[in-house]
């Protein structure tokens, strides 16, 4: 997939802080699913990820990332956050609370900075791939430097 010159607010955050990354469009692919723009972007579904916001019984939100070939499994989720129980945010909820839509979303440049977890299958590779804050963009990073961006931790929160 070629480079892209359009920034996005992901982006322009890397840039500020001097972050490696690569950034990538799949804007003419026709891609949907998360399995559509492994396709589009031409990589292992297993290295790119999709962004799930939960809200807990607490009333506290989280974010997860998990391979866009994998669902969350709320029950492990929960429990990795410390909560009794986790659900999905409804889409209408997603913009006012991180300042994306749905299929847009990414952990950096969030409203507020959530409890953020990885799914530990992330560890095996050099880089990961998730939304740069807009459909059609996907940005390229290794954990090190995602690290210096936000706060996450790795944990198994995935369906078997």
């Amino acid at each position: 997939m070629k480079k892209i010159d359009e920034k996005t607010n992901v982006m322009r955050i890397l840039d500020k802080l001097k972050i490696n990354y690569v950034s990538h469009n799949y804007l003419n692919s026709g891609a949907i699913s998360g399995i559509d723009v492994t396709t589009a972007l031409g990589e292992d579904p297993n290295m790119v990820f999709k962004t799930l916001v939960t809200v807990g019984k607490s009333n506290s939100y989280y974010v997860f990332l998990v391979p866009v070939n994998k669902e969350l499994d709320l029950k492990k989720a929960a429990n990795s956050v410390g909560e009794k129980k986790i659900e999905m945010v409804k889409s209408k909820e997603l913009l006012p609370l991180t300042g994306y839509i749905h299929g847009g979303c990414s952990p950096i440049g969030m409203k507020k900075q959530f409890k953020t977890i990885i799914d530990i299958s992330a560890n095996k590779f050099n880089k990961i791939f998730f939304s740069a804050g807009k459909i059609g963009y996907q940005i390229e990073i290794s954990l090190i430097d995602l690290k210096k961006v936000i706060n996450y931790n790795l944990d198994d929160i995935t369906v078997d």
